[in-house]
């Protein structure tokens, strides 16, 4: 097989490995002429570098020598449990790539975030990986670019299109959780939706619009508070109280959800009987609520080692073409959802 780079492009340690069908850190081993690598193997590494016609650039290996093998990670929320998932994923990855992380928390705010930009690279650090508070521009990967930082979005992005990004299919995580209930029978359904704009909240809204549209129901009620428990539990007598009353609540988040179950609980209303409550992210304290909590599932620790892969393959190869990858979502069904009242399979 004659696979040299005829693009104009210099081959990479990727290209190699691919090649040889190994992984890069095979490769690099062989480079590095380590003696974990048995004979077989080097010697059809060493046959695909010659293919593909990989020079080692002893240039960049001394810039790679000189990083400071650090990584900042910037969310928006300590608070949330699911952060605190995807931060574990992050953390993993970059650990058996042996690389620090810095982690620093902006709580929405911009000029919080530039302050901590500004000190990760004072710091050093070789990459960010960020969660951008919401409200920011696509001049966030533009100053990342003139800095020569690499830069990884994940859960929200600026640009649709532009820079690596990590994260989840909100649209159809929130679509299929409203046909669900649809499917329940329920046909006045309300979404608790956070206060703050930013490409997560804007695609988990359109997947409920598209679903209620779908069907031909109204998509009128939405409520947006600030995504705490507290807030969560207040809404519960919003949505009883409202003028023809939803039957069911989709949740912006868990933290949401849950601070719902227990306000319906305080007025006497039994979820997944009286009124069916779903959530979105299906952190852990959801199977320890009562009733247990109906959520999608988003798996926030393959984001997060997702995003640091990322973030690796561009310290590796700078010129690279974009990655975006985006985790499928999956209905958890608990008891906090049923059928609405009054219907054949109501649970009463």
């Amino acid at each position: 097989m004659n696979s040299r780079i005829t693009s104009g492009r210099r081959a990479t340690l990727l290209d190699v490995a691919r090649e040889a069908e190994v992984s890069r850190a095979t490769a690099s081993l062989v480079l590095r002429k380590s003696p974990l690598v048995g004979t077989e193997t080097r010697k059809r590494v060493e046959a695909a570098m010659a293919r593909v016609g990989y020079v080692y650039n002893l240039g960049a290996a001394r810039m790679r020598a000189a990083r400071s093998r650090t990584v900042g990670v910037v969310i928006p929320s300590l608070s949330n449990p699911f952060f605190a998932e995807m931060l574990a994923g992050i953390e993993a990855t970059l650990d058996e790539a042996e690389m620090g992380v810095i982690f620093a928390n902006t709580r929405e705010s911009l000029e919080k975030q530039k302050a901590i930009i500004r000190r990760m690279r004072e710091h050093g650090v070789d990459g960010l990986i960020i969660c951008p508070a919401a409200e920011s521009g696509i001049d966030l990967l533009e100053r990342a670019s003139e800095w020569g930082l690499p830069l990884v979005q994940a859960l929200r992005y600026v640009s649709a299109t532009q820079g690596d990004y990590s994260g989840i299919d909100y649209f159809g995580g929130m679509r299929g959780a409203a046909d669900y209930l649809i499917g329940l029978g329920h046909r006045r359904i309300g979404f608790v939706s956070g206060n703050r704009v930013h490409s997560a909240y804007q695609e988990r809204l359109e997947g409920f619009r598209t679903s209620m549209e779908a069907h031909g129901l109204p998509a009128d009620l939405i409520l947006t508070i600030p995504l705490t428990h507290a807030e969560g539990m207040a809404t519960a007598e919003r949505l009883l109280e409202w003028p023809d009353p939803p039957s069911a609540a989709l949740c912006f988040n868990d933290v949401v959800a849950l601070g719902l179950l227990r306000g319906l609980h305080d007025r006497g209303v039994e979820a997944g009987v009286g009124f069916s409550v779903v959530g979105f992210d299906n952190v852990p304290e959801g199977i320890l609520a009562r009733p247990t909590l109906t959520s999608v599932s988003t798996r926030p620790f393959a984001v997060g080692r997702a995003a640091a892969k990322l973030l690796l393959g561009r310290l590796d190869d700078p010129a690279k073409e974009d990655g975006r990858l985006v985790e499928p979502t999956e209905l958890v069904v608990r008891q906090s959802s049923g059928a609405p009242r009054g219907t054949s399979s109501d649970r009463t």
